[in-house]
C-alpha cells in the first residue's frame, strides 16, 4: 500500500480519503491493491450499507467505491444516506448489475460514475482518476 503524506517537498497536495464498500472481502482487497493513485489515503472499508454510513460519519472520505448489491441495505440506499450526509462526496459505483436503469438510479441518487464487474485495474483507475479531477 502507498504511504500518503499529503505534502510533497513541491508545495501542498491535496490528500483524498478512499473509502471502499463491497459485500465481498476479495473485491475490497483488489479495489485496494489495484488503484495507483498517491493521493488516496484508503480510510476503511465495509462490507454493507449499514457499516459503510457508521464508517463514512467517523472518517468522512471524500471518495467511495459503491457495491449495489449489499446485505442489509443496499447500494442505491447507502448512496442515498451518505450524499445527505456529505453533498460533495464522489461514489464510483462498482457492480456487476450492468442495466442501464440501475446505473441511471444510482446515478440520480447521487453517484458520480459506474463500473462494471469485472473490471481491469486500468478500467479502475481511469474510473477514480475521473472522480478525482
Amino acid at each position: 500500500m502507498n504511504a500518503v503524506n499529503g505534502n510533497t517537498g513541491n508545495g501542498a497536495r491535496r490528500t483524498y480519503k478512499l473509502m471502499i464498500v463491497d459485500d465481498s472481502n476479495i473485491m475490497r482487497r483488489r479495489i485496494e491493491r489495484s488503484q495507483n493513485f498517491e493521493e488516496l489515503e484508503v480510510v476503511g472499508t465495509a462490507s454493507n450499507g449499514v457499516e459503510a454510513l457508521e464508517l463514512f460519519k467517523k472518517m468522512d472520505p471524500d471518495l467511495v467505491t459503491m457495491d449495489l448489491t449489499m446485505p442489509q441495505m443496499d447500494g442505491i440506499e447507502c448512496i442515498e444516506n451518505l450524499v445527505k450526509l456529505k453533498p460533495a462526496v464522489r461514489i464510483l459505483v462498482i457492480s456487476a448489475l450492468a442495466d442501464k436503469a440501475t446505473a441511471v438510479e444510482a446515478m440520480e441518487k447521487g453517484a458520480n460514475g459506474f463500473l462494471n464487474k469485472p473490471f481491469t485495474d486500468r478500467q479502475l483507475n481511469e474510473a477514480i482518476a475521473e472522480l478525482i479531477r
